[in-house]
């Protein structure tokens, strides 16, 4: 099967890089597919199946981790999974296309580390855990308790960052949008030379 590339976009919740990850899908020449993750959540709000995420019951994502279905997985929070399953990534890439990921840390990394040389790992930055916690407080989709513990992760995932082969600070929107989208340009370009 061709393969295309990888590409990861990592952060705390609320640090911008499902609008980073968005942008750069609107761009056609950049040849990008969004990688669905797989989830043992509850959908929310508007959420749709099949296109922000594959809702798995716990019992069928526990099964697809002993049949080693999933390229990465993680439990998130007791009880809540997400994981990219193999399927996916073979799916996408079918397509001819690039695989991007709006993906958790943790999971960034795995895939980093399985595919070295198809990689581009990037880690997007808030400029403060303060701003952090403004920004996920002006979602007004998840309680105190929840934000507080999404800014507690926040302070662990950042210390990761160095880990990524590119760190995007995301201080101004559309500063960090063009550098994200030039990283991942010359990544997808990179290809077409060899």
């Amino acid at each position: 099967m061709n393969t295309g590339k990888l590409i990861v976009f990592s952060a705390p919740s609320g640090s911008g890089k499902t609008t980073i990850v968005q942008h750069l899908l609107a761009h056609p020449e950049l040849n990008l597919e969004f990688s669905i993750s797989a989830t043992s959540r509850a959908a929310r709000g508007e959420e749709v199946e099949g296109k922000d995420y594959y809702f798995l019951s716990l019992e069928d994502f526990k099964k697809k981790i002993k049949n080693d279905e999933f390229l990465e997985w993680e439990e998130v929070y007791r009880d809540n999974f997400y994981g990219t399953l193999k399927s996916e990534i073979e799916r996408i890439w079918s397509h001819g296309k690039h695989v991007i990921f709006d993906i958790d840390v943790v999971g960034g990394l795995d895939i980093k580390n399985i595919y070295p040389e198809k990689t581009l790992a990037v880690f997007v930055k808030p400029p403060s855990i303060e701003e952090l916690k403004i920004r996920l407080k002006k979602r007004k989709t998840e309680s105190e308790d929840k934000i507080s513990m999404r800014v507690a992760k926040a302070s662990i995932e950042l210390a990761t960052a160095p880990q990524f082969d590119f760190i995007i600070e995301n201080n101004h929107l559309q500063t960090a949008l063009d550098e994200a989208y030039h990283l991942v340009a010359n990544f997808v370009e990179a290809d077409k030379t060899k």
